[in-house]
């Protein structure tokens, strides 16, 4: 199965300082065919307005991935981390036992954003943080891994799931494949840019749902930056 969600069709919700648009139930979008996909619980698709950002709040038992795609967001938390992650980079927020976090765009500019919510294996772990930079050359014409729970995926940043999020950059007319797993459940989302999975044809910022399906093939219409996420 392929469904195509235009982005259109997400949810939506304008806070001035945030314009948020949800893939799935979240706040107050609440669409009962859109909870879950495996154990991908939220998409959100969120612009930031310079200088603003979300103040301290707690999260617990929960795997927290931020795919910065312009600008740049700055981090710090209870732990006493604290970075700055910019566009093409990634953090990974393990909120395990509990953790209070701020996200702010210091910038003088507009800050884009996936953040992606995928429920743990395991309730109850150790509380963590980490960023990392993932340069776009690197994942040029493939698939590159950039947070992970399995264990041979070492140069990725590290969740408590069974997932994978995987970033790749296509140029137009090039394809680029990702094998999964009978029973996983992929969701793709091009950053930029226009392709086709399969008979769908997707623009930036849609979303598109895959489940039933070894080999993902992705033809790109126009240059595009894609973001996948491969879950249990």
């Amino acid at each position: 199965m392929i469904e195509l969600r235009p982005f259109e069709s997400l949810g939506a919700a304008n806070h001035g300082w945030l314009d948020a648009h949800h893939h799935f139930s979240f706040a107050d979008y609440q669409d009962p065919e859109r909870t879950t996909w495996g154990r991908l619980r939220v998409w959100n698709d969120d612009t930031i307005a310079p200088r603003t950002g979300f103040p301290p709040h707690p999260h617990r038992d929960m795997e927290i991935v931020t795919y910065v795609r312009k600008g740049a967001i700055t981090h710090e938390d209870s732990l006493g981390n604290r970075g700055r992650t910019e566009a093409g980079d990634v953090q990974v927020m393990s909120a395990g036992t509990g953790i209070r976090h701020s996200e702010y765009n210091l910038e003088d500019e507009e800050t884009t954003l996936f953040q992606i919510w995928i429920m743990p294996d395991r309730r109850g772990e150790r509380p963590d943080w980490g960023a990392r930079p993932f340069p776009k050359g690197d994942r040029a014409g493939r698939f590159v891994t950039l947070a992970s729970g399995r264990q041979d995926d070492e140069d990725a940043l590290p969740i408590n799931a069974d997932a994978r999020v995987l970033g790749a950059t296509i140029k137009a007319g090039d394809t680029v494949t990702y094998r999964t797993e009978t029973g996983r459940h992929a969701y793709l989302v091009p950053a930029a840019g226009r392709v086709r999975i399969g008979e769908v044809e997707a623009r930036a910022r849609d979303g598109v749902a895959i489940t039933g399906v070894d080999t993902i093939t992705v033809t790109a219409l126009e240059d595009a930056e894609l973001v996948l996420v491969d879950a249990a």
